[in-house]
């Protein structure tokens, strides 16, 4: 998948696109449906299939000091959209600029001139342009003027209501993983590189990979079943897990962390990317009277979640 990280000097290979327009954190149901007609669009004109995205989100633009919301940073973003079988991903800074853009010239100088998109694919509530002036009708009158074609997507909803990225945080901060899942298509995912921690996973007989999670939404603290997919060097491949997300209160510290135990695994795998999905919400964080009993919880949680996860 190429990325482009500009509107300007588009390299010509890059040109032409069918491409889904939006934030796409998460790359949710909703998001893949929009990719679908994008593709078909892509199909039909014989065209590369794009994503033309924005990197910081808008919404951390307008409030840098908001609590963290991001479902998936824009590494993790691009991994699963290559996934989907995404061509080209437009990943635009969102700077002073874009944000002054009129809609009118968003649609000129980004879609039709900067990029030369041949189709793009909005979802029904989409807007654009300053003060988010722009609406679906609107873009489908400068694509007629401009020379592109729009195709508007129904928002669609599944068993637990809407699929939205906010209700997809909800579930999440109530410690919902399985409902967050019915509602991405698949498990909630933190993916990054593998970082040095305090060892003490390690002195206590269960080492553990950690990743930095900051600047995203977190779910519920807690301990979670999970699936593990290392996803560079000599160890890579799928496996399960348990994971504890919190603050470790056991030990007296209060930023958020995400360490996970590998079952079965005994590699060097600092510095390697992996990704860890949420399966299964086990318990919330706690305090132990001591390390036996402490260690003990952890022999528990772990078998509880072997058992988990070797459900069919």
């Amino acid at each position: 998948m190429q990325i482009v990280r500009a509107h300007h000097d588009t390299p010509p290979a890059a040109r032409g696109a069918a491409v889904a327009i939006g934030n796409f954190d998460g790359v949710h149901l909703g998001h893949r449906a929009v990719i679908d007609i994008a593709r078909s669009a892509a199909e039909t004109n014989g065209t590369p299939l794009g994503i033309l995205t924005f990197e910081p989100h808008p919404r951390s633009y307008f409030a840098p000091d908001a609590p963290p919301f991001r479902l998936m940073n824009a590494e993790a973003r691009a991994h699963r959209l290559e996934k989907l079988g995404v061509d080209v991903l437009y990943e635009l800074p969102f700077d002073a600029a874009m944000a002054g853009l009129a809609p009118e010239g968003f649609a000129r100088e980004v879609i039709s001139e900067g990029l030369g998109l041949t189709h793009v694919v909005v979802g029904a509530d989409f807007c654009f342009g300053k003060d988010r002036a722009g609406d679906a009708a609107a873009l489908i009158r400068y694509g007629e003027m401009m020379g592109f074609g729009v195709t508007i997507a129904d928002l669609i909803g599944g068993e637990t209501g809407r699929v939205s990225s906010t209700a997809i945080r909800a579930a999440l901060a109530e410690g919902r993983p399985q409902d967050a899942a019915a509602m991405l298509g698949h498990l909630h995912r933190f993916e990054g590189p593998v970082i040095t921690g305090a060892q003490r996973g390690r002195d206590l007989g269960f080492p553990t990979a950690n990743l930095d999670i900051s600047g995203l939404h977190l779910p519920r603290f807690g301990v979670y079943a999970v699936m593990i997919d290392v996803l560079t060097g000599p160890h890579a491949g799928a496996y399960h897990g348990a994971a504890s997300l919190g603050t470790r209160p056991m030990f007296g510290e209060n930023a958020p962390n995400l360490e996970t135990y590998i079952f079965d695994f005994s590699g060097d795998i600092y510095g390697e990317t992996i990704s860890v999905g949420l399966a299964h919400f086990l318990r919330p964080e706690e305090t132990f009277d001591g390390l036996e009993p402490f260690i003990a919880q952890m022999q528990a949680d772990c078998d509880a979640a072997r058992a988990l996860l070797a459900a069919p």
